[in-house]
């Protein structure tokens, strides 16, 4: 909202006729403009909870390179260590069925509040831990905390820079002869919650919330104060207190008519039940999980066994995959497509893991360092390619393809595979790294030529579509006029974009 004051034309282009016309015609900058700038920093206390989804599989692979913590905890591999790291996401796990019932019951304000004091508190008990039991339950109680405070629709940019802060913080103490090597960077998980903290109670609570709970003077005026100056007369004001209580009413109809069990019922609603979960599983189960939480295990296939030399090239690939996904990614997926994309970068990790493969599988028998050399830059290009579209779109194209009935259940049922692959996955990756070491990656390699298959022959083309094109796309022309009236109802405020998204500005629609 803040940036959309720069003349009616530019207005109308970005967010259609109807919000233009009651906007401000302003032509400063958000940023000199007093409220707005007070709205902009108050978004960046939850915008900064993304932090800690990236912070912990960079932690814990700059850890695994420190002969500090390998010591104390008596040289975890396999089993242990797989325990180690995938109880973080099975707490998180958990952790989401409590906070939704938290969130809807008692606003958005006092989950965030638990999620950081909780975050904080459990990072002391990680970082203070003297045996294997209280490190391995501080980060099962941490991924439950985490879940408090993450955001449903993760934002990239600070996800990576959580992932850049533990990597280059692993670097920075790795020289450190004692304990302190691991428990600094430990203890440090806490400090952005410590931070959201501080600012948290600047923060207004959800003026979706509040209209949810018959609150809605209280709503207009959060609206009144962040949106127009205080002007509780503003019509932009007006307009999106109307515009909120639409779309409250029509979700309550519209959930009222569907169930989870509608994700299975017709054959349009499979399919694309299908791809969710195909999505969610293979963001973790592409070959990327080998490398997010073991990057110190395939290092030490190719004799790259100096902590110095490990924890430098995880601080270069969390920057490297920053800069790719935020400023590539982001603008591939719009202009060459969707299931395309998809392809392309499904292609290219399998090329770079076959590579990769055969690299490494050279370097065993010959012991030659250029070869060694070579599969750290064969991880970088599988990251590139994983950057390019799995990263974006794992949020982004189970949402176009779900129908409004659907769509939150949907993507929630991403997120629980995701999830559910990623604790699979930190399981039984360093068991199988410890039984079988590099042949593990064929596995991967049979895994991506089938996912290739199965994103040609399945994942329908969304780019330049609108909601009732996809629509289509999935259940035929036989869709009815009622379905589609029933979508263009839920355009209000907004405007469809050719993606088939709906566009808000506003404080907060979640």
């Amino acid at each position: 909202m803040g940036v959309l004051n720069r003349g009616k034309k530019h207005n109308e282009s970005s967010v259609g006729l109807a919000l233009a016309a009651v906007l401000p015609d302003d032509p400063r900058p958000w940023y000199r403009i007093g409220y707005l700038l007070k709205l902009n920093c108050c978004l960046m206390v939850p915008l900064l909870s993304s932090t800690t989804l990236g912070y912990d599989g960079s932690m814990m692979n700059g850890l695994q390179t420190l002969p500090q913590w390998r010591t104390f905890f008596d040289q975890p591999e396999g089993a242990i260590l797989g325990l180690m790291n995938s109880v973080y996401p099975l707490g998180k796990v958990v952790g989401m069925v409590v906070v939704t019932y938290v969130s809807d019951r008692w606003g958005r304000k006092l989950p965030l509040l638990i999620g950081m004091v909780t975050c904080i508190g459990f990072s002391v008990m990680q970082g203070l831990s003297q045996n294997l039991g209280t490190f391995v339950a501080a980060r099962a109680l941490l991924g439950c905390a985490t879940s408090f405070i993450s955001q449903a629709s993760p934002i990239l940019i600070t996800e990576y820079f959580g992932a850049i802060f533990a990597a280059w913080s692993t670097f920075g103490t790795f020289k450190i002869s004692s304990t302190w090597s691991w428990r600094i960077p430990s203890l440090l998980q806490g400090a952005i919650p410590a931070i959201q903290l501080a600012g948290l109670f600047f923060v207004p609570e959800s003026p979706r919330w509040l209209a949810s709970r018959g609150r809605k003077e209280e709503a207009r005026q959060i609206f009144a104060t962040y949106h127009a100056g205080g002007d509780i007369n503003s019509p932009l004001v007006a307009f999106e207190v109307d515009e909120v209580q639409q779309a409250l009413n029509e979700e309550s109809q519209e959930m009222s008519q569907s169930s989870w069990l509608d994700l299975v019922r017709g054959q349009a609603n499979r399919r694309r039940t299908l791809i969710a979960v195909i999505v969610g599983w293979f963001s973790q189960w592409c070959g990327v999980a080998v490398t997010s939480y073991y990057l110190t295990l395939v290092l030490n296939t190719i004799g790259i066994t100096e902590a110095k030399d490990q924890t430098l090239i995880n601080g270069l690939l969390q920057v490297f995959n920053w800069i790719i996904a935020t400023f590539l990614g982001a603008l591939m997926v719009d202009r060459l497509g969707r299931r395309f994309l998809f392809l392309v970068s499904t292609a290219g990790m399998l090329a770079s893991y076959i590579v990769w493969t055969g690299l490494t599988s050279y370097f065993v028998s010959s012991r030659d360092e250029a070869a060694g050399r070579a599969v750290v830059a064969f991880i970088f290009i599988f990251y590139f390619f994983y950057d390019i579209a799995w990263t974006p779109l794992l949020q982004a194209y189970p949402v176009e393809i779900f129908p409004f009935t659907l769509r939150s259940r949907g993507l929630s049922l991403t997120y629980i595979t995701a999830s559910t692959g990623l604790i699979v996955g930190n399981q039984i990756n360093p068991i199988a790294m410890k039984a079988i070491a590099w042949k593990y990656y064929i596995v991967f390699c049979c895994i991506l030529g089938l996912l290739f298959a199965i994103i040609w022959f399945l994942f329908p083309e969304t780019k330049g579509r609108t909601l009732e094109e996809i629509r289509e796309v999935f259940e035929g022309e036989s869709s009815t006029d009622r379905d589609i009236e029933k979508e263009d109802k839920l355009k209000v405020g907004g405007r469809a974009t050719p993606t088939g998204h709906v566009q808000h500005e506003e404080l907060e629609r979640s």
